[in-house]
């Protein structure tokens, strides 16, 4: 497929106003967003107690830590970061979280097993932090899979606070 057959082209039109945005489905949502966001001020106040990460936010945000590779979504640390265990397991939720938003994966969520696999943390280790974060809300049990874990918005928020630092280099 070429450049021009994926882009994306979309019209807004608000009162008298009329804009038309064109390019990649990425680039276009900014703008449009951008755009409604300066256009209706009730939607900026909303978006000040809107909590919701997008994929690209999420991979913006751990792009140096999570990779997506043919094995799956993976947790990979540079030698020099050192994070805890119950942050590592967050981190592979995250993981699994892009992975299905990108379409690579069928479901968001994991067993302790497919978190040992993708990790090699010992797999008591990972079903102890998975129960102090399912305590915390930070992690949730899948409804229909209760063997299954998957990483919740307050668990995310939860994890930008803690591994900030940890993850990104000083400026």
């Amino acid at each position: 497929m070429s450049q021009a057959e994926n882009d994306v082209n979309v019209t807004v039109t608000i009162g008298d106003v009329k804009v038309e945005f064109s390019g990649s489905a990425e680039t276009v949502t900014a703008s449009v967003m951008n755009f409604l966001f300066k256009q209706v001020p009730s939607i900026d106040l909303a978006r000040k107690i809107l909590l919701n990460y997008a994929a690209q936010e999420l991979i913006e945000t751990y792009s140096d830590v999570i990779k997506i590779t043919p094995e799956g979504p993976r947790v990979i640390l540079h030698t020099d970061v050192k994070l805890s265990d119950k942050d590592i397991v967050a981190l592979q939720l995250v993981a699994a979280r892009i992975a299905k938003d990108l379409g690579r994966l069928q479901d968001n969520s994991m067993q302790v097993s497919d978190i040992h696999t993708a990790t090699a943390l010992n797999p008591k280790s990972i079903s102890s932090r998975i129960s102090e974060m399912v305590k915390a809300g930070h992690v949730t049990r899948d409804e229909k899979e209760p063997s299954k874990y998957r990483i919740t918005t307050a668990g995310i928020h939860w994890l930008n606070s803690t591994i900030a630092k940890k993850i990104r280099p000083a400026q």
